[in-house]
């Protein structure tokens, strides 16, 4: 007879039983009540807030609130994390991209930006120049991307903070939680039930790097961000400069078809995230932060039968046969938790780095998903409810401006 803790009687690819990582209800209630008051501080914020907000506009925190604390809870009761996590995901995606054109637009008066909206600071920070931006600051003390440093909606200053302390917290694990880009290319890699290319080459994983490398190198010499003027994909649906000469069509351009290519079109081909796994220097640049945070995704090797399960489900081509044989996810492992939801023996686990292996999977489970959730009630709850909001004044007043 199989005691809790081993593995299932079956051999090879069984069925998944009810995960071990399940709490009973009233063990998930009790453990998710501080997550209720601590996201209670992070989405509603502060009294005075709270009273200078509309009726429509409380209700929507109140529903946004819950519903981030009902899926927080789920993840308790169910032990499993991927898709409700990829469900939260997405949403705070589509939510960013409802809010931010508004805001923009409401800003300076349209998506793109000219000479003039850089000189007055009117360009949001975004967390994918980051490692653009070291080496110059680092030998010329000066920020190469023109936005305001503390004051204004997503400034330098804010933004560098949110990124370190999630960084430090949950290393690549930013990628699957809270970048607010990642849930696009996540979304379109859910959209069929099997993949048209099924087998990627690995060598294609060692891009992002290169592309890291490049990017920090030429803005090192440009002194301006490289990655953001010529390559990145989400300037189709964020802001990109005003079209008036030949170079900027041929951004424009550039960045168009990245989307398209990167974030929608090979994402459903492969139900992989391409743009995530095979391109963003950012993604690159988040995997040495793996080695510098607690969490980690361990492989339980007396359980694991290698069906090979988590090397196909991994979104990010994270997991090799190799790497299971060594017991652990490569360091661009983004905490996503597909891994873990899909293997048949209940072998991969949240491990806290220190702690002995295979110890209190639970615990160590609730210990990544606490300060996880709650830098998602911090970035995505808010991107939801100004989507909520802009989508309340469409159809009350016919204009989301």
């Amino acid at each position: 007879m199989n005691t809790p803790d081993s593995p299932p009687a079956c051999s090879g690819a069984c069925p998944a039983k009810t995960p071990v990582l399940a709490f009973g209800w009233w063990a998930s209630l009790a453990i998710s009540l501080p997550m209720w008051l601590l996201s209670a501080l992070l989405v509603f914020g502060r009294p005075e807030d709270l009273l200078r907000m509309g009726m429509a506009q409380r209700l929507v925190t109140l529903a946004v609130w819950l519903g981030i604390n009902g899926a927080f809870l789920a993840m308790l009761r169910t032990g499993r994390t991927d898709r409700i996590r990829a469900t939260l995901f997405i949403t705070m995606a589509v939510g960013f991209v409802l809010s931010f054109i508004p805001n923009l637009i409401e800003l300076r008066g349209s998506m793109t930006y000219s000479a003039v909206d850089i000189w007055d600071n009117k360009t949001p920070f975004c967390h994918m120049v980051i490692p653009m931006t070291l080496i110059p600051a680092a030998l010329k003390q000066t920020i190469i991307f023109p936005g305001a440093l503390v004051d204004g909606f997503a400034a330098i200053g804010t933004m560098l903070v949110i990124w370190l302390t999630a960084s430090l917290t949950l290393g690549r694990g930013w990628c699957s939680w809270v970048c607010f880009y990642g849930g696009l290319d996540e979304g379109c890699s859910r959209l069929r039930r099997k993949p048209v290319i099924r087998a990627i080459d690995r060598r294609w994983t060692y891009v992002p790097l290169a592309v890291l490398l490049s990017v920090m190198l030429l803005s090192a010499l440009t002194l301006s961000p490289t990655y953001c003027e010529w390559l990145c994909p989400f300037k189709a649906v964020t802001e990109s400069e005003t079209i008036t000469s030949f170079k900027v069509l041929v951004q424009t351009v550039i960045f168009a078809s990245l989307f398209v290519g990167l974030v929608i079109v090979l994402p459903i081909l492969t139900k992989k995230r391409t743009q995530c796994a095979l391109f963003c220097p950012m993604g690159a640049f988040q995997g040495w932060t793996n080695h510098l945070n607690l969490h980690r995704i361990e492989i339980d090797r007396e359980r694991c039968v290698e069906c090979g399960l988590c090397v196909k489900a991994c979104p990010t081509l994270s997991l090799t046969p190799e790497s299971v044989a060594e017991g652990h996810a490569l360091s661009t492992c983004t905490k996503c938790g597909r891994c873990i939801d899909a293997c048949p023996k209940q072998a991969i686990r949240f491990h806290v780095r220190g702690t002995q292996p295979g110890g209190h999977p639970r615990l160590a489970r609730v210990l990544f998903l606490y300060p996880a959730m709650l830098f998602y009630s911090a970035m995505g709850s808010h991107m939801i409810i100004g989507a909520l909001m802009r989508l309340v004044k469409l159809i009350s007043t016919g204009s989301m401006i």
